[in-house]
């Protein structure tokens, strides 16, 4: 999807923009809507994959001294933008943000797929005194499709980085709301890969934390698409002797619809800003203006794409919610991306409870701040 200079969310700084115009270009070759839905082919995303290795995104977050491009963090979460604008199915999100949290603590790129996590306010990673992990994580995404996995883990007082093998684990397959997997993890005194202990800035929620802000510009990037294929629709869709486009009502709704991506872009693309130059001025993870930026980022979001989906639903009536429609796959994703890393519900009670520890000229001074 081309970048308007104009809307809500678009990047401006030349790095972003070039790694979001490479992922943007990729996606339309290799994972167009359509072709998704009609490809019938096991190895369909084999194929996507192949290319998102082959002009490195997905080690994008990397330092190059580890391995990676070197692009960082803010340009390699904003390609999620161009993931979401097609519903990507490939665990894009998960092996960047595990390179990136492996990177932190001075471990290497690793190559192929990689899982990320703890995923869940309840999942707990313990690392024992003798270098075992032991834990349980209920919905892991994409787990089954990885061969390996980058966790925080709780070593008696001090968090750790962790990269242990899928295949060492115990495996509950499961199924996410978009078809895609979500499989639950077990750890029984495994050796990991490699271990080693995390930055301060880390917190034990910065899993939860970064996995949220992806998907919130994930279920950004899917509404995007929302609105394009349902105004186009509109359009063009006779009824009673005129196009649905010149019906009041339906006028309000694509409206409505446009606010919610507006939203929806201009957070996430906070949220991305706020979390690179907080973090590149020395503030960690407990900073209430990244965890404001980004739980806001994460409610609006998850707000937005339960009433996009029905938007875009109603005004493609019941065409829409057939498999063969693109609608379905977009609004089946953003929906299941509500529930990762944690739901709107559980991050407005993390959200509430961090303002409600302040003082009213605390609480103003960090929204005046935003």
């Amino acid at each position: 999807m081309d970048e308007d200079p104009k809307r809500p969310g678009t990047l401006d700084n030349d790095m972003d923009t070039l790694i979001l115009d490479a992922a943007s270009r990729l996606f339309r070759e290799t994972a167009d809507l359509q072709l998704a839905v009609l490809s019938r082919d096991p190895d369909f995303y084999a194929t996507v994959w192949s290319g998102i290795e082959e002009i490195g995104l997905d080690a994008a977050a990397v330092p190059e001294d580890l391995g990676g491009s070197g692009a960082g963090l803010r340009a390699s979460l904003g390609m999620l933008r161009a993931a979401g604008n097609v519903a990507l199915a490939v665990p894009l999100a998960e092996t960047i943000l595990a390179g990136w949290l492996l990177a932190q603590a001075g471990i290497p790129l690793q190559s192929g797929k990689l899982a990320f996590g703890p995923s869940g306010f309840h999942d707990h990673i313990v690392l024992d005194s003798d270098g075992r992990l032991t834990g349980r994580i209920v919905h892991l995404p994409f787990a089954r499709d990885c061969s390996r996995v980058a966790l925080l883990a709780q070593r008696g007082n001090t968090l750790w980085v962790v990269l242990a093998d899928i295949q060492d684990a115990e495996l509950s397959v499961r199924d996410s709301l978009a078809f895609e997997p979500l499989d639950g993890v077990e750890f029984h005194q495994i050796k990991p890969v490699v271990a080693a202990p995390a930055p301060a800035a880390f917190t034990k929620d910065t899993s939860l934390l970064l996995g949220s802000l992806a998907r919130s510009i994930q279920i950004a990037g899917a509404l995007e698409t929302m609105l394009d294929l349902t105004t186009a629709y509109v359009r063009e869709r006779p009824a009673f002797g005129k196009t649905l486009s010149r019906f009041q009502v339906v006028q309000h709704a694509l409206a409505q619809l446009a606010g919610e991506v507006s939203v929806s872009l201009s957070v996430a693309a906070s949220a991305v800003d706020a979390v690179d130059t907080l973090l590149g001025q020395g503030r960690g993870f407990d900073d209430p203006e990244i965890r404001l930026e980004i739980m806001s980022a994460r409610i609006r979001t998850s707000s937005a794409a339960q009433i996009g989906a029905r938007i875009a639903h109603q005004l493609h009536g019941a065409l829409g919610v057939t498999d063969e429609h693109v609608l379905h796959r977009l609004t089946l994703r953003a929906l299941a991306w509500r529930d990762d890393y944690g739901n709107e519900v559980q991050w407005s009670e993390e959200l509430g409870a961090m303002l409600r520890h302040g003082d009213g000229r605390a609480l103003w001074a960090l929204l005046a701040k935003r």
